[in-house]
């Protein structure tokens, strides 16, 4: 009877060592889970940031060739030619127009009204002038080198943050901003500026650029938001002392 009180109180140490031994394993596979965690969370980020890096890199990839086919297409067709940056939809349209077109300054160039938005602006505009004028040039789609009704998308997740061109005295980042490309080569100064991302500011590292130079059509791709160059003449405008040119 002796031995009983002994066997008891000798077994409760043991009891107690082994459940802080046990606590302190579940302690160790907490703080590994934790850190697996954090490895795989930080590896997703860095996926996700190359994954929209790779989408901003194909939408002015995406820009530059259209800028491409709009200048190929005005002089094989010998029509005036415009691409059509959709900020709404995200998407760039190409179109065509039979009729005689001059370039004005303005949103829509000098073209007829296509939204309502360029409606309200050309009837102010008409509120401030007098006289009679030419008939605005309509255009309509053109199907043609990959172009189609559906126009083509940006891709998920960069969307259109400004556009400036040679008709337009400010930059647009709504609505429809029109690019016009000429028979015989010609075409605008304009600079697309895309966006990885919400609507935010953002990093400059979120943008790039397409710049177009005139007469040649060139589209150059660029890292962050690079503004539509000024010529300052029209040697400068024809590029003859561009050296990439």
């Amino acid at each position: 009877m002796s031995i009983a009180p002994h066997s008891l109180v000798s077994s409760r140490p043991a009891r107690r060592r082994r459940g802080v031994a046990a606590r302190g394993v579940t302690l160790i596979e907490m703080l590994i889970a934790i850190a697996l965690i954090a490895i795989v969370s930080g590896m997703g980020f860095v996926g996700m940031s190359a994954l929209g890096s790779a989408r901003l890199k194909r939408s002015t990839t995406l820009v530059a060739s259209s800028v491409k086919v709009a200048y190929s297409y005005a002089n094989a067709s010998s029509k005036t030619v415009r691409l059509v940056f959709d900020f709404d939809q995200q998407k760039i349209f190409l179109e065509q127009s039979g009729d005689r077109h001059f370039l004005e300054k303005g949103r829509t160039g000098g073209a007829d009204a296509a939204t309502e938005l360029e409606k309200d602006a050309q009837a102010a505009a008409a509120a401030l002038r007098d006289g009679p004028r030419a008939a605005r040039a309509a255009f309509e789609p053109a199907k043609t080198m990959g172009f189609d009704l559906e126009g083509k998308e940006l891709p998920p997740g960069v969307r259109f943050w400004q556009v400036e061109t040679g008709h337009q005295d400010e930059a647009i980042s709504e609505g429809r901003a029109y690019l016009y490309f000429f028979p015989g080569g010609l075409t605008e100064n304009a600079s697309v500026q895309l966006k990885m991302g919400g609507e935010g500011e953002g990093d400059e590292s979120d943008f790039m650029s397409v710049v177009v130079t005139p007469l040649t059509g060139r589209a150059t791709i660029g890292r962050g938001r690079i503004e539509m160059p000024t010529p300052r003449d029209e040697t400068e405008a024809s590029e003859r002392n561009d050296e990439g040119s």
